[in-house]
């Protein structure tokens, strides 16, 4: 999944914001499990969709305390 920046992020929708965080958290819980059984091309990826996520809930926080 390719990064998004945090201005395009805000350009979302708190519900599609949702949706996404959804969907990384899944995909981040797959390749935690698929890292167990056998080898990752790319471990970078945890880092990446770590920070998207976090990039997502700082976002929604926002919004929630405004």
């Amino acid at each position: 999944m390719a990064r998004q920046k945090p201005e395009g992020l805000r350009e979302l929708k708190t519900d599609e914001l949702e949706q996404k965080l959804a969907l990384l958290v899944e995909e981040r819980f797959r390749l935690a499990f698929r890292r167990g059984t056998e080898a990752i091309a790319n471990p970078l990826q945890f880092r990446t969709m770590r920070r998207e996520i976090a990039r997502i809930k700082t976002i929604l926080r926002e919004r929630k305390q405004a």
